[in-house]
């Protein structure tokens, strides 16, 4: 059901905790949440002009005030906007003092550090209003799902650092947004069981996390023949993020957590990118960022057509992201408008490719998509990941209480040599934990090949 908490209350009364605790750490989201019911008021008719406007604006500032931005962006005037040069996380590997715009400094300014689970890692900076904005922004998608992050019980399924430092900083965040974080580096069906005992002592509103590891959690429910939310009656909804969310998990989650099941598409140098609305669209971000759909030479194609995932963040004014190209393929549907875009499909990062001996190059997924359609025949199978070792050598890493008998690895092989090629050579470990990035993130696909 659509909560709008704007038709019953202010935006200014709901999430004063919250909101009190950003502003006492400088970010100004009071400022931030009246810019945002303004961009939010624009009509459809009025909104391609000023995305238009914030656009310009946010190049001519960068433009003006970041050298590295000048030097890389090498012209001063562009006849349109398909012509500036799209930025790729290489371009952004080097010092962050180096990046920032002028009258900002590292130490004034929100600064973090991406996951690196494209291949390229980086520092990056925000200045304060623009992260204030972001929250906003995020405060708003939250609302409109019935969760209120001034008061909601949060159940986060995120990685932790595990230095003593970090991890006690972290603990202190989730015990300030009213958040319970568990710990997806252990997912052991003894955990597994800790997991269940939480939900059922806490009033727990929403669970927000890493896709593979709620999948997990919900395939462990289903072998103990348990609904969640028969158990913990106050959960309203699950927000899955980071991972791709496969429809067959989806179902899955529906079935064994028993809530709504929105999807979340972001990335923390810039902001959520597509969040699902209470329609089950897939509604793209248009107050904060400006998305695009590229060809390979930069320049945007048709809604409808699959391409690069380009973005301008409208706001950032340390540090320029202007047509950032941010390692995702995607498709912008046909019906999309200024004021209302939509993400038809989101179909893969762009360097995940499985290079076969015959010269082949097939998306990364379409492997996946092949061996977990009949790997997950076998119920006790709960996680799978698939690594290229040489052109024809692949290895099948699965988590699973046993090994996959005979006639099951024959399967997988020959539904490979069916959808992808015939003469590979494939090799199936089993694993009692598959590895993780240091976010916590779990890779589906991860080629060893030299690029």
């Amino acid at each position: 059901m659509f909560v709008n908490c704007f038709a019953n209350e202010s935006i200014e009364n709901t999430v004063n905790r919250f909101k009190k605790i950003l502003s006492l750490k400088g970010f100004p989201i009071y400022k931030a949440q009246k810019e945002l019911e303004a961009i939010l008021s624009i009509s459809e008719g009025d909104f391609q002009n000023f995305n238009e406007k914030r656009k310009q604006s946010i190049l001519d500032f960068h433009l003006k005030n970041n050298s590295n931005y000048s030097q890389f962006i090498k012209k001063t005037h562009y006849n349109t906007w398909d012509e500036i040069p799209v930025m790729t996380k290489a371009d952004l590997q080097k010092s962050l003092k180096d990046r920032l715009s002028r009258g900002y400094k590292a130490s004034k300014v929100f600064v973090n550090k991406t996951s690196g689970s494209s291949g390229h890692p980086f520092i990056f900076a925000k200045d304060k209003y623009a992260h204030a904005l972001t929250w906003a922004h995020i405060i708003w998608l939250y609302q409109q799902h019935g969760i209120d992050m001034n008061s909601s019980f949060e159940a986060r399924f995120y990685g932790i650092p595990k230095d003593a430092v970090g991890y006690r900083k972290e603990r202190l965040k989730d015990l300030l947004a009213n958040r319970h974080r568990f710990d997806i580096f252990d997912l052991s069906e003894s955990n597994l069981h800790k997991f269940l005992d939480l939900f059922k002592e806490k009033p727990f509103d929403f669970i927000n996390g890493y896709t593979s590891s709620i999948v997990l959690f919900a395939k462990f429910l289903k072998g103990q023949n348990v609904v969640l939310k028969a158990v913990c009656p106050t959960l309203k909804v699950c927000i899955t993020t980071s991972e791709m969310l496969f429809e067959d998990d989806r179902q899955l989650l529906e079935n064994q957590l028993g809530v709504l099941i929105v999807n979340e598409y972001g990335a923390s140098e810039l902001d959520v990118i597509a969040f699902e609305n209470p329609k089950g669209e897939w509604q793209l971000n248009n107050k904060t960022v400006y998305v695009e759909v590229v060809d390979d030479h930069g320049f945007a194609l048709p809604h409808g057509q699959e391409g690069n995932i380009v973005i301008t963040s409208l706001y950032n004014k340390a540090h320029p992201f202007i047509r950032y190209q941010i390692g995702d393929r995607g498709v912008i549907d046909e019906n999309s408008t200024a004021k209302n875009p939509i993400l038809k499909s989101l179909t893969g990062r762009t360097n995940d490719f499985a290079i076969l001996p015959s010269g082949k190059k097939v998306p990364a997924l379409s492997f996946y998509y092949v061996t977990k359609s009949v790997i997950e025949d076998s119920a006790f199978v709960k996680e799978i990941k698939i690594m290229q070792k040489e052109l024809s050598k692949f290895t099948i890493q699965y988590k699973a209480e046993s090994e996959l008998d005979q006639i099951q690895k024959r399967k997988i092989i020959t539904a490979v040599e069916t959808y992808l090629e015939k003469g590979l050579d494939i090799t199936f470990e089993r694993k009692d934990e598959l590895d993780r990035s240091k976010s916590g993130k779990l890779k589906q696909f991860t080629s060893q090949l030299d690029s």
